[in-house]
C-alpha cells in the first residue's frame, strides 16, 4: 500500500543527507512565498503615496485584506493567517524595523540551483530582498519579519513601543 507517513507530516528521504537537502529546498520556497506577500502588501500600501492622482489613491486596509484573503482564497496560507494575525495588532507594522535576517538555508539553496542549473529566479530574489532589507525597510519587509516572527519567534529587530 501507499506510504502513509507523507500524510502524517513526515517521510523517510533517503540517504543520509537526504532529509536535511529538502528541508532546505523547503525553507528556499518559504523564501519566496514570504517575498510574494511582501511584495503584494507593498503595492497595496503604497497605492495611498500622496503624490499619485486623488481617483488613483487608496487608504486601504491590510488586515481587513489580509483577513479575506486568508478565507478560502487561492493564496491562503499559514504565513497569511500570520500576516493578519500581525496586522490585526500592529495595522502599520509598526513594532518590525523591516530588517530581515536569512538562516542560510535560502543561500544553500540557491547554491543548489546554481550547481544543477536551474533557473530559482523567484527565491534569488527573495534572498537578495532580505540582504537589502538590512539596509531598506519597506512595509513588505515589515510583513517579512512579523511573518518570520510569527512562526519562529525569530525576534529580528523588532521595535520597542514608545
Amino acid at each position: 500500500g501507499r506510504d502513509p507517513r507523507p500524510e502524517r507530516g513526515y517521510i523517510h528521504a533517503g540517504p543520509v543527507g537526504a532529509g536535511h537537502f529538502v528541508k532546505m529546498v523547503h525553507n528556499g520556497i518559504e523564501y519566496g512565498m514570504m517575498q510574494a506577500y511582501a511584495e503584494g502588501f507593498d503595492i497595496l500600501k503604497n497605492r495611498a503615496r500622496e503624490d499619485l492622482p486623488e481617483g488613483e489613491r487608496y487608504t486601504l486596509d491590510m488586515g481587513d485584506i489580509a483577513e479575506v484573503w486568508r478565507r478560502g482564497s487561492v493564496i491562503s496560507s499559514w504565513l497569511l493567517d500570520l500576516t493578519a494575525s500581525a496586522l490585526a495588532t500592529d495595522e502599520q507594522l509598526e513594532h518590525f524595523s523591516g530588517f530581515v535576517e536569512d538562516s542560510g538555508e535560502g543561500r544553500w539553496t540557491i547554491e543548489a540551483a546554481v550547481e544543477e542549473a536551474v533557473a530559482a529566479n523567484v527565491l534569488a530574489a527573495a534572498l537578495f530582498t532580505r540582504f537589502r532589507s538590512r539596509r531598506e525597510h519597506t512595509f513588505g519587509e515589515k510583513a517579512l519579519s512579523a511573518m518570520r516572527f510569527g512562526f519562529g519567534g525569530h525576534l529580528e529587530h523588532m521595535l520597542n513601543e514608545t
